[in-house]
């Protein structure tokens, strides 16, 4: 039996993909042994190094504010860069050279920089250059740094996504009389993003995790930064950082499992009912049509 897309396995297949799946799960297990034997060996297990992350005190002092100023930073800095992203996107496909030119420019800098040194440029530039306080520098700095380079990386996904239409959506506005901005907001957009959103999401799982790079360099007091507090004080460095890193996953988990629904919504409320009209449907519709009054349309005198 084949498929459009490839063709079904047959019973050598089964039996060597078979093969192959127990011989991964065999290597899995033994590893989670091997890691599981070094951190007893070391001494990681200990009872007294994960009973802090069973008491209050810990989440309450150290981790759950700390994941606060991530969640802070990471929707800040969605909230600006998603809409920059869009903006310069289609900028760059303007037909106009003064407008195409320097969004392009933009997007290109931006995007050549690493995260972490527009987020020094940023805390140097609060510092030197404005009344921000100091314990608010960092929040500034890390929302900055983030913005302008995910802004760039998202404008490269809204122009990717709208030119993979095919050519054929904008031939058909432009028939209708449609102008270049009403058929981009109401033609390609709309179905660009169903196609963009799990690289935008993608991306925004990105922009979650590089807040910790303002933890580590800036002093910025997110989930990792919190952490480091947390060790020093429970001498737990290793538990510590495994729990942290289950946060990270947990939560990286639910949002690209709500964009897996909403995506999934967006396209069930794009697809048609697939209802076929018969040939006596068609001529009820078209007698019903004649036969209003006030109509303007094959009314008989």
């Amino acid at each position: 039996m084949t498929s459009v897309l490839y063709d079904a396995p047959g019973p050598r297949a089964k039996r060597r993909n078979l093969i192959f799946s127990i011989v991964f799960f065999v290597l899995l297990a033994l590893l989670a042994w091997w890691v599981w034997q070094v951190m007893d060996d070391k001494g990681q297990l200990k009872w007294s190094l994960w009973e802090p992350f069973t008491q209050s005190e810990a989440w309450t002092t150290y981790l759950l504010p700390g994941l606060g100023d991530t969640l802070k930073a990471a929707a800040l800095a969605m909230i600006i860069a998603l809409p920059l992203g869009a903006f310069f996107g289609i900028s760059r496909m303007s037909d106009h050279r003064w407008v195409r030119m320097p969004a392009g420019a933009v997007v290109e800098f931006f995007r050549a920089i690493p995260v972490l040194l527009l987020m020094l440029f940023a805390n140097e530039f609060y510092a030197r250059y404005t009344d921000v306080s100091s314990a608010e520098r960092p929040l500034y700095a890390v929302v900055t740094g983030l913005v302008l380079y995910n802004s760039s990386v998202l404008a490269e996904i809204v122009r990717a996504g709208i030119l993979a239409l095919p050519r054929g959506q904008t031939e058909a506005a432009q028939a209708i009389g449609l102008r270049k901005g009403q058929t981009m907001s109401t033609i390609l957009l709309p179905q660009a993003v169903t196609a963009m959103l799990p690289a935008i999401v993608s991306q925004l799982v990105v922009i979650v995790k590089d807040t910790a790079l303002g933890g580590v360099m800036l002093g910025f007091t997110e989930l990792l930064n919190a952490r480091g507090t947390l060790a020093a004080n429970y001498a737990n460095v290793i538990p510590s950082f495994i729990v942290v890193a289950v946060i990270f996953i947990v939560l990286n988990f639910i949002l690209t499992s709500f964009a897996s629904w909403l995506e999934g919504r967006l396209r069930r409320s794009k697809r048609s009912t697939g209802a076929v009209l018969g040939a006596e449907d068609v001529d009820e519709l078209n007698a019903a049509e004649i036969g209003t009054p006030g109509t303007g349309k094959g009314d008989i005198v």
